[in-house]
Formats: structure tokens, C-alpha cells, sequence
């Protein structure tokens, strides 16, 4: 039964997401997949809390959109999300509901909210920070970017981050309490969301910053993530050939997580 209301219930809320362009159909497809194991083989903490990464996320992707619409040229994750932008913020929580699932422990709980954080700060970041009076400075070295280049931080993004982390730790507290699995408290919980996400947000902008495969437009001679831009064919710039921003985002997540797991066991001594 779990399995058939996860079903029902990823149909619902994705359907509702391809119908606003919030996802692509290939997109669409792979929530409906990736919603019916997380109920399925958890429950609520891990249906809710990506309820929770995914509708935040999307409500805020849509936020001043009319603003964000020459920047997210040059992005290539943007608000109408494919199959692949989905797994990859998505995907490793899957496999650690699956792995909870056949093995239970607290560890693939702290794993998951970390991931999770990850992926929510990292989003919130980039929706936020976007809106920045203030441009963005690099990383790594600190100097003033162009809006829209990988590897750039503000303080208003930064606040972002840290603010869907915590709001992920905060959730996972009460989905865990209403699903009667106990846990950490609601202080240990926001800790280790906040400290997660933080951890799997930077580490984003550093992979970003540094191998993240990037092109530079011919026209306007932009750095951007995307292989067309202002209507023509980009040229490699810098970074790996393989590492892509899909990539990019799971060994982010999976920074986010692991620190996560090491925190939550802490905190739960």
C-alpha cells in the first residue's frame, strides 16, 4: 500500500509540475519514479522532507523570474528541470531511502538530510542570489565576477544557503516525529542541516570554480555552463571534459552528506 500511495502521490505533484513548466516531461517521469520509492521504501521523513526541497525550490525558481531570465541563459540547470537535473539532486537520496530500507540505521538518515540540504541550499543560493544588488565574487580568489558565473558567492545567496539548510533540518525533525521514528532533536536536526547544506553549497561553487567544464560565448565572451549561447555555439574554456554541472551537483551532495553522517552521529551521543 505504501508503494501504491507513493505512486499516487508523486503523479499528483509532479503532474502539477509539468503542467506549470516547472519540469520537463523526461523530468517528470523520473520524479514520479524517484517520489514512488522514497514513500515506498521510507515514509514520510523521506517523501516529506524532498516535498518539502522540491516545492520551495520550485516556488522560488518562479520568484521575480522576469529578472533572472538573461542570467539563466547561462545556466545549465534552469527552472524547467530534465531527468537528469532531477536524479542529480535527487538521485542519491533514492539510494539511500533503498539502503535504509534493506539496511536501517540512523546513518542513511543523516546522509539524507545532509544531501538534502545540499541540494536545497545550493538551489536557494543560486534563485536568491541571483537578485543580488552586489556582484559576485569568486570562490576562490575573491574578485568581482559576472553575475551568472559558476564558482561566485554573495552574501545574499550565502544567507539563502544557509536559511534552506536549516529549513531542511528543521523538517526533517518534524516529518521524523510525525512519521514516530524518533531521532535527533529539533536544535541537532537544524544543525546538521545548516552544516550540511552550507558544507555541499560551497563545495559546489569550489567544483564549480575550478574543473566544472565550461564554455565562453563567441558574442558576448561570457563564461557560461551551457554549449550555445546569444544564439551561436560556445567554445571550451576551462575544466574537466567530463565533469558537467549534473556531476558537479552530486559530489557536492555527497560532500553535504558525509558531513552530515559524521555531525548526526555526534550529536546523537
Amino acid at each position: 500500500m505504501d508503494w501504491i500511495i507513493g505512486a499516487v502521490c508523486a503523479f499528483i505533484v509532479a503532474g502539477a509540475a509539468y503542467a506549470k513548466k516547472s519540469l520537463t516531461l523526461s523530468g517528470c517521469l523520473a520524479a514520479v519514479m524517484m517520489g514512488t520509492i522514497y514513500y515506498g521504501a521510507g515514509n514520510l521523513f523521506w517523501f516529506g522532507t524532498l516535498l518539502l526541497f522540491f516545492i520551495t525550490s520550485t516556488l522560488f525558481s518562479k520568484f521575480r523570474k522576469d529578472r533572472k531570465q538573461e542570467l539563466e541563459k547561462s545556466y545549465a540547470k534552469t527552472g524547467n528541470r530534465d531527468a537528469g537535473q532531477v536524479m542529480a539532486n535527487g538521485g542519491i537520496g533514492m539510494f539511500l531511502v533503498l539502503g535504509n530500507w534493506i539496511l536501517p540505521h540512523p546513518a542513511w538518515m543523516y546522509a539524507f538530510i545532509g544531501v538534502m540540504a545540499t541540494v536545497t541550499s545550493d538551489t536557494w543560493a543560486t534563485e536568491w542570489g541571483s537578485l543580488s544588488r552586489k556582484p559576485p565574487r569568486s570562490v576562490v580568489t575573491w574578485k568581482v565576477l559576472t553575475p551568472g558565473t559558476s564558482g561566485g558567492v554573495s552574501l545574499l545567496g550565502t544567507l539563502a544557503a544557509a536559511i534552506g539548510g536549516a529549513l531542511i533540518g528543521v523538517g526533517a525533525f518534524f516529518f521524523s516525529w510525525i512519521a514516530g521514528i524518533g531521532g535527533l532533536s529539533l536544535l541537532s536536526w537544524t544543525c546538521v542541516g545548516l552544516v550540511g547544506g552550507l558544507a555541499g553549497a560551497f563545495a559546489d561553487s569550489y567544483l564549480g570554480a575550478t574543473v566544472q567544464y565550461m564554455y565562453r560565448c563567441t558574442v558576448c565572451g561570457r563564461e557560461v555552463e551551457v554549449s550555445e549561447h546569444c544564439g551561436h555555439k560556445t567554445v571550451r574554456s576551462r575544466g574537466w571534459s567530463w565533469m558537467s554541472n549534473d556531476l558537479v551537483n552530486v559530489l557536492s551532495s555527497a560532500i553535504g552528506g558525509g558531513l552530515a553522517i559524521g555531525l548526526g552521529i555526534i550529536l546523537a551521543l
